[in-house]
């Protein structure tokens, strides 16, 4: 009787443990396409932007940040592949190694730290916001060393704080902007959709 009821329980584990892959490939797969139409968007502004860094901090605030970080990583393939998934419809290595090419490869870093705040701090609203603003300023570093790296060897070397003038700070204002949406909406869809997620939030994202 034991062993029946064992075995049992093995095989819904296993069943458990194949839907969470499921909902997971599911979910990564719809930030990613989040992501990669958010992308599409500018803002016609003074300066242009997209709506990048929204998606991204909407992956995290939604998604957590193990999923987050899975599903920018998706993204960066698939742009990397060919798909025409980054902004103004561009792909290919040529756009990850190029001067802003780091700003990409820095959401990797920027959700893999808000990951680590949420595991060792919970999802607490005022850690939330920490580590976004904290995530915004890992992004703009690594982006700014890539770029200066890049740019440097073609054009001739350029200062940090002009990088920064140049790629950085036109964009820290909307970028805050950005973070505040995303942690609104984040926050008013995350309780909602944690029951279709078949999880509690803090504890398997």
């Amino acid at each position: 009787m034991n062993r029946e009821m064992r075995a049992r329980s093995e095989r819904m584990q296993t069943g458990a443990a194949r839907r969470r892959k499921t909902y997971d490939m599911a979910y990564i797969g719809l930030f990613v396409g989040v992501m990669t139409v958010c992308s599409w968007i500018s803002i016609p502004t003074a300066i242009p932007f997209t709506m990048q860094t929204f998606a991204i901090f909407l992956a995290v605030a939604i998604l957590g940040g193990r999923r987050a970080t899975l599903a920018v990583v998706v993204y960066l393939l698939i742009g990397a592949a060919g798909v025409p998934v980054f902004a103004e419809f561009s792909a290919g290595l040529r756009v990850l190694f190029g001067t802003t090419g780091g700003y990409l490869i820095g959401f990797i870093f920027a959700t893999l730290f808000m990951w680590l705040m949420e595991s060792l701090f919970g999802r607490k609203p005022g850690v939330q916001i920490l580590s976004m603003l904290l995530g915004m300023v890992i992004y703009d570093i690594v982006g700014t060393i890539w770029f200066m790296i890049v740019y440097g060897n073609t054009n001739g070397p350029v200062s940090f704080l002009t990088a920064l003038g140049w790629c950085v700070i036109p964009f820290v204002l909307p970028d805050l902007v950005k973070a505040a949406l995303a942690f609104g909406f984040g926050n008013a869809l995350r309780k909602p959709l944690a029951g279709i997620m078949q999880e509690q939030y803090g504890k398997n994202s």
